[in-house]
C-alpha cells in the first residue's frame, strides 16, 4: 500500500490506535493531520512521525464535542495539504471508565450522574457525526474521500451500566455509516465502520473471550483500516466490519 499525496485526519490521535492510524499512513508515505486533546502528547509525537516517517504529520488541539474546532482542524488541513482523502473517526471510550466513576458510590446506570453519560454521547455519537459534517464539505468538492468509522463489538453486545457506549457505537455502525455512504455516493465519497472485538490497547481487554482465544493486537485492526483506505479497498462501502476473533459468533447465555 501507498499513501503518497494522500491525506487523512486521525481523531484521538495523541495515543492508541489513533495514534498509530496517523504513523501507518505516514510511513506508507501519507500525509496525517492528528486531533487530540492532549496537547503535550499531541506534539510529542507529531515530532516523532516527522523524523521517523516519510510521510508529514502536523497537530491540531481539538475536542470532538466542539464543531468549531472540528471545522478549525479540517481547514488546517485543507491549508497545509490541500485535500482530505481520509477522515478516521477514532477519538472515543466508555464514559464511566473515561470520567472514573466510582463503582461503590454509583452502583446501578440510573445512579451515575447523567453529566457522565453526556460526554460519552458527544464524544462517541457527536463527535463522529460532527466530524463527517464538516468534513463532507470538502471531500464533496473533491470529488472523492473515505470516512472511516470506528465502532466496537459493544455496540452489538450492549452494556447495562456504561450505556453510552454501546448505545453511541451502534449509532455510528449502522444509522451514521450507512447514511454517509448514501449521501456520498453521488459525490464519490466511500463510508465503511471497523468493529473491534477485544484489543489489547488496554491489559483488561485480554480477559475477554474469543472464538480464538485472544484479543487484537492494535496493528491487527489499524491493518484492516489501511486496506479500506488503500487502492485495494475501494469496492468497500456502507459496511460494519466486525474484526473480533469471532467473538460476535460465540453463543450467548
Amino acid at each position: 500500500m501507498n499513501f503518497t499525496e494522500q491525506v487523512a485526519i486521525s481523531t484521538g490521535a495523541a495515543s492508541g490506535m489513533g495514534l498509530l492510524f496517523a504513523e501507518s499512513f505516514a510511513a506508507l508515505g501519507g500525509n496525517v493531520l492528528l486531533c487530540d486533546v492532549n496537547e503535550e502528547a499531541l506534539a510529542q509525537q507529531v515530532a516523532r512521525i516527522n523524523a521517523q516517517h516519510k510521510g508529514r504529520a502536523v497537530g491540531v488541539l481539538c475536542d470532538v464535542r466542539d464543531y468549531a474546532q472540528i471545522c478549525a482542524a479540517r481547514d488546517r488541513a485543507v491549508a497545509e495539504f490541500g485535500r482530505i482523502d481520509v477522515l478516521a473517526n477514532f477519538a472515543g471510550g466508555t464514559a464511566v471508565r473515561m470520567q472514573r466513576v466510582d463503582r461503590t458510590a454509583y452502583p446501578e446506570f440510573p445512579d451515575v450522574p447523567i453529566e457522565v453519560y453526556d460526554w460519552g454521547i458527544d464524544v462517541n455519537l457527536k463527535g463522529p457525526f460532527y466530524f463527517a459534517h464538516a468534513v463532507l464539505k470538502q471531500m464533496r468538492e473533491q470529488q472523492s474521500g473515505l470516512i472511516l468509522n470506528i465502532g466496537s463489538i459493544t455496540g452489538a453486545e450492549g452494556d447495562g451500566y456504561g450505556m453510552d457506549y454501546p448505545t453511541s457505537k451502534a449509532g455510528v455502525m449502522y444509522g451514521l455509516t450507512k447514511s454517509i455512504a448514501q449521501f456520498g455516493a453521488k459525490h464519490g465519497i466511500r463510508c465503511v465502520c471497523v468493529s473491534p472485538g477485544p484489543v489489547l490497547t488496554r491489559a483488561a481487554m485480554a480477559n475477554m473471550k474469543t472464538l480464538l482465544g485472544r484479543a487484537a493486537e492494535p496493528q491487527e485492526i489499524v491493518d484492516l483500516c489501511l486496506f479500506l483506505a488503500s487502492d485495494k479497498g475501494q469496492f468497500i462501502n456502507g459496511e460494519n466490519i466486525m474484526i473480533d476473533g469471532g467473538r460476535n459468533a460465540m453463543k450467548r447465555g
